[in-house]
């Protein structure tokens, strides 16, 4: 029997994909749209749902997220209204990138392509930061420093000391907004780096500010899809049931364990969900069905051991274990 269009087992699948990606969530500060909206396009659904329900799916988990980081002081009001602005305007415009691209026939294929060069490049440099974190801090700092330098009015002053043009800030949220729109994703895994490398905002201040401009945005992207009846209802409803337990245990978690030491198999998480979707772009444009197993192998896969390796190591931690074979896993 059917549930709102879904069969009983696909349902169980979205709660359970939801409750991995809430995980995630709730550790990393990132919406997850960077692997439901590939998902949703390797499981066959038109892309312009697939966006819309990313974007959807976003403004319901950072929605909880926002108010916890809003009760330990981590956000940036000023920060997120210039970034908020911007990102309006910006998904305004993806949007009307996606359905111009939907009438020529290449949306899913342009979009695929978009996604394995975003994914791949931000896991490469999250595994760079990974294995290399002095270095890596070392290079962010520089170009933090080149770009509060730029005296372009008017100057904005941010949490944690950092004054900056709000030009610039208008102008990153500019692309990150044309981004978000075009691809489907909250901007999370865009506007933590852009924020803390790019302009120098303090690790903590950018993820509590980062989520507040998620909310808000993401709540405007999915409203103007769902007037375009590009959002699955039934599919986003069952991945926030998993979600909203998810996120409590990432934010559990985010006490308990050091985010340095994960950031390498989140790396590999970003790195899976690119090589997943060239695969289904390739076993789809030459006929190969082993290629389209592998790649919701990959994106299931993916969220499975980070979310995994997040639970346990917090797990370890409380237990004060370190020397367990499974523990030593979660450090190396």
């Amino acid at each position: 029997m059917d549930i709102l269009g879904l069969t009983p087992m696909m349902v169980g699948i979205f709660v359970g994909f939801g409750l991995l990606i809430g995980i995630l969530f709730g550790f990393f500060g990132m919406g997850g749209s960077f692997l439901v909206t590939p998902a949703l396009l390797v499981m066959g659904y038109p892309s312009t749902v697939a966006v819309g329900s990313g974007l959807a799916f976003v403004f319901g988990t950072s929605v909880i997220g926002a108010l916890r980081h809003r009760d330990h002081g981590q956000v940036d009001y000023k920060l997120a209204l210039i970034m908020t602005l911007a990102m309006t305007v910006g998904i305004e415009g993806g949007k009307r990138v996606v359905f111009f691209l939907d009438s020529t026939g290449m949306a899913d294929l342009i979009i695929s392509v978009a996604y394995v060069g975003l994914l791949a490049v931000v896991g490469l440099f999250t595994l760079r930061d990974a294995w290399g974190s002095e270095e890596t801090d070392s290079t962010g700092r520089d170009l933090a420093d080149r770009v509060q330098s730029l005296h372009i009015p008017p100057m904005v002053t941010l949490r944690g000391d950092v004054r900056v043009s709000g030009t610039i800030v208008f102008a990153v949220g500019l692309v990150i907004g044309v981004l978000s729109g075009f691809l489907g994703v909250g901007g999370g895994f865009l506007l933590m780096p852009a924020m803390m490398y790019g302009l120098g905002v303090p690790a903590a201040v950018a993820v509590g500010t980062d989520i507040l401009q998620i909310t808000i945005s993401g709540a405007f992207g999915a409203f103007r899809y769902a007037q375009s009846g590009s959002v699955a209802l039934p599919v986003v409803g069952a991945l926030l049931a998993g979600s909203a337990l998810g996120a409590r245990i990432g934010a559990g978690a985010t006490q308990l364990v050091e985010e340095d030491a994960i950031k390498g198999y989140f790396a590999a998480m970003l790195l899976a969900g690119s090589v997943a979707v060239a695969a289904k772009e390739l076993g789809t444009a030459y006929g190969i069905g082993l290629l389209n197993t592998v790649s919701i192998v990959l994106i299931f896969g993916a969220a499975v051991l980070v979310s995994g390796a997040v639970v346990l190591a917090a797990i370890c931690r409380l237990r004060n274990d370190g020397t367990g074979t499974w523990c030593r896993l979660t450090t190396t």
